[in-house]
């Protein structure tokens, strides 16, 4: 990831209009600000969610509220805790997709 050429930006998140992408369960609602090839993401997965897919992108994740489950490709798992956060390269490691009983906000950056 290299971060393009850009002003000094600030983003108020709450005037970033939400797109939804359903889960296998649930759904997020994604607030995103693309700069060319770097997106910027403030993400609620809804409790029940599950992803529909396996992601190989690589992410900086943060977990802002909630508690968000990865699940990797190769059967590892973990769960992370406001104030966590995993990074991961694209085709890097295994696969991964993410679930939440509860729900989760987390902050993004791919």
């Amino acid at each position: 990831m290299k971060i393009p050429t850009l002003p000094f930006t600030v983003t108020d998140w709450s005037n970033v209009e939400p797109t939804v992408h359903p889960g296998e369960t649930g759904q997020a609602l994604w607030r995103t600000l693309n700069i060319g090839d770097l997106r910027v993401r403030m993400v609620e997965y809804s409790a029940g969610y599950l992803a529909d897919h396996w992601c190989d992108r690589g992410h900086v994740l943060y977990v802002v509220t909630g508690e968000l489950d990865t699940e990797l490709r190769d059967g590892r798992k973990f769960t992370l805790k406001p104030g966590m956060s995993y990074q991961v390269s694209d085709f890097g490691d295994a696969a991964h997709r993410s679930s939440t009983a509860t729900g989760a906000t987390l902050f993004i950056v791919d």
